[in-house]
């Protein structure tokens, strides 16, 4: 599985940014397709993942500003960040992998670093 992302960069505090993810390769592996975030000195976490189907879950501290969606027809999911938050700072990595709820068997793509300054 490939995954190439994009759709990072520098935002102020309260502004949007939308990332976008595409996917190759075993339509088993890429079921589910999401984010995760690493900020500095911290370990990665989840942002939010969808299932094919639709089905979605999302990390709390974004669930009410954060929207993921994916379209299948192109293998490529999207992260809609509003009202973002300094705290919102990371490098954003693109997942795909085959169950919603667990993380084996997943594959990573390029992080792109979200900024978000005060």
């Amino acid at each position: 599985v490939q995954l190439q992302a994009s759709g990072g960069g520098l935002v102020q505090a309260g502004g949007s940014l939308r990332l976008a993810c595409a996917a190759s390769g075993s339509m088993f592996s890429i079921n589910v397709m999401g984010w995760y975030r690493q900020a500095p000195g911290k370990q990665r976490k989840l942002v939010a993942v969808i299932a094919r189907g639709g089905t979605t879950n999302y990390a709390d501290v974004v669930k009410a500003r954060f929207t993921i969606s994916r379209d299948n027809a192109k293998n490529t999911v999207y992260l809609q960040m509003n009202s973002l938050k300094p705290e919102d700072t990371a490098v954003y990595y693109c997942t795909s992998r085959p169950y919603l709820l667990r993380p084996d068997g997943g594959y990573w793509g390029q992080g792109t670093l979200v900024t978000v300054s005060s």
